[in-house]
């Protein structure tokens, strides 16, 4: 259960069951056209350990708080965005909100079953994952040649080596997707960052130290792209909450559409 220590008045307020309202600390809701992320991270910037499996949990030190948060974010969605080294850190994931705290799947099921879009240009991913199988894969247009007739549901959003984000938001939207939920990875977000797509991130502040013993050992919240000093992004503090040691905070970017 997350303790409120703060939040902005004025914040949108959808119906939820009582379950997921307790268990939040009070009212929640998003915007009806929002783009938001969800990232846990250690107190020293890092989000992800590339050699070892499921570092997430390590990242997030056994939260079972976070693990809620994560599913009412995902059962709040349209649809959730993904990335292929995303995926492939999870074999077996579905993306599903009760799969990642099933003592509440029942009622997240009132909200809503999320759609699953993979943005990749295909070189690392594994057509056989059964995410796909239920999934958009957003590609390029090499990429969907490669998968045509493997996977269900391809869209070549663009020409060249790389998807672009932008772009591949915009089919999101015309297929009715309004709240889209980034859980991609820091090099995705960076991507989104830069292209100013993204409106919300929620950031979880686990009490762990990771360290970094090497270059590409660990990643941080963004990867790929630099951003200060020539261009500042910043995110207002919305909300503030806590579980024991760890602290759950949103923020709000201003960004137009």
């Amino acid at each position: 259960m997350l303790d409120l220590l703060w939040e902005e008045p004025g914040l949108p307020e959808q119906p939820l069951p009582g379950m997921l309202r307790a268990l939040y600390g009070g009212a929640f809701g998003l915007p009806e056209r929002v783009l938001y992320a969800n990232f846990v991270e250690t107190l020293d910037g890092i989000v992800a350990l590339p050699s070892v499996e499921k570092s997430n949990a390590l990242v997030a030190d056994g939260s079972e708080d976070d693990k809620f948060l994560m599913g009412l974010l995902r059962a709040a969605a349209d649809c959730i965005l993904i990335g292929a080294g995303t995926m492939l850190a999870s074999p077996k994931g579905l993306w599903r909100p009760g799969g990642v705290y099933p003592t509440a799947e029942e009622a997240f099921a009132k909200l809503g079953e999320p759609a699953v879009a993979v943005v990749s240009t295909g070189a690392s991913l594994d057509p056989n994952h059964p995410v796909l199988q239920r999934a958009v894969l957003l590609t390029t247009a090499r990429g969907a040649e490669q998968f045509a007739g493997t996977l269900p549901d391809v869209v070549a959003v663009n020409d060249g080596d790389w998807v672009d984000l932008r772009a591949a938001v915009a089919v999101l939207r015309e297929r009715g997707h309004e709240r889209i939920l980034s859980e991609a990875g820091p090099t995705v977000f960076g991507g989104l960052l830069a292209d100013g797509l993204v409106d919300e991130l929620f950031l979880t502040v686990s009490p762990v130290l990771a360290g970094r013993a090497e270059a590409g050992s660990t990643l941080g919240l963004v990867e790929g792209v630099s951003l200060l000093p020539q261009t500042r992004v910043g995110g207002r503090l919305a909300s503030v909450r806590r579980s024991e040691d760890h602290l759950f905070l949103r923020y709000v970017f201003d960004v137009s559409h």
